[in-house]
């Protein structure tokens, strides 16, 4: 389910979400419960999509936590639609925005990733919620400033920064989506990971019995990777206990999901792969300089 935001009232979502002077008070009307406002709203918003999901969001489910009528609710908040983008930008807020550059951009940006990836995993339903358009909020733009004071110091042409921010940010939301869906899968379903790959792979050998002829190229990579990650469970095992690298979760440790730990490793290798990218066009960008400065 995807969720569009900024489909409310234009001028009072964007008057609550940057705080304007009596955005958030409430008119003067008898009977209003004590203590209720647009934090707590926003705040119990949150918990419920944290705990139940996007699909269970509503104002009445609101109101029932908060312990009053969605009636009262409309007072500080329109409707629904201006909740989720108060919610999305209140979450954001939770990201660090200060890292240290000191000793480069790539550690950085690395931290960076890193935490952002783990905030969607936090809160899976903010990646039901559409980039398509954005919610133009303080905590939004708070990130987009993080990663431009970062990248910032590559020296990089303002355009080609642009895209590179975009290329960021779409990949570990792409990566953690995947990672989020993993974990849901299980519970949504009633079928385990490993019920279900046990069942379709043996239908696949059964349907498709030339499936390696058909396509060469993928069994040979599959079987390449294979070997090279039994190797490397080998050497985990022989190199500390179980709960280590390799060894499986520990006494009390859920395991993971088999395409949620397939997502971690794309996300691991994926970044360094798109840092050694960005770290070569710094590299050219600077050639290119003192090239010019040489010539003139």
């Amino acid at each position: 389910m995807v969720v569009f935001a900024g489909q409310g009232d234009g001028r009072r979502s964007m008057a609550l979400l940057w705080r304007a002077v009596g955005a958030g008070a409430a008119r003067a009307i008898p009977g209003l419960k004590p203590g209720l406002s647009v934090d707590a709203i926003v705040a119990a918003g949150v918990e419920i999509a944290d705990t139940e999901g996007m699909a269970l969001l509503s104002m009445r489910a609101v109101g029932s936590r908060l312990g009053c009528t969605a009636m009262a609710l409309y007072t500080y908040v329109p409707g629904k639609s201006e909740l989720v983008d108060l919610m999305h930008d209140r979450v954001l807020a939770e990201l660090p925005t200060e890292y240290a550059v000191t000793v480069g951009w790539r550690p950085a940006i690395t931290a960076w990733a890193d935490d952002t990836w783990a905030f969607y995993l936090r809160h899976p339903w903010v990646l039901r919620v559409s980039q398509a358009r954005p919610i133009l909020g303080p905590g939004e733009y708070a990130q987009l400033e993080t990663v431009v004071r970062i990248l910032g110091t590559t020296g990089l042409e303002s355009s080609v920064l642009l895209r590179v921010i975009g290329s960021l940010f779409q990949f570990v939301r792409g990566t953690a989506g995947v990672a989020a869906e993993a974990r849901e899968a299980a519970p949504v379903t009633g079928v385990s990971d490993e019920e279900w790959w046990i069942t379709r792979s043996a239908l696949l050998a059964e349907v498709a019995p030339d499936f390696a002829r058909r396509f060469p190229g993928l069994a040979a990579l599959e079987a390449g990777a294979a070997r090279e990650s039994c190797a490397a469970d080998v050497s985990a095992r022989d190199g500390g206990p179980d709960g280590g690298p390799g060894g499986g979760p520990g006494p009390g440790e859920a395991a993971t999901p088999y395409l949620a730990a397939e997502a971690r490793e794309t996300f691991v290798v994926g970044l360094s792969l798109i840092l050694d990218g960005i770290d070569t066009a710094v590299r050219r960008a600077a050639e290119a300089r003192v090239s010019e400065e040489i010539i003139h």
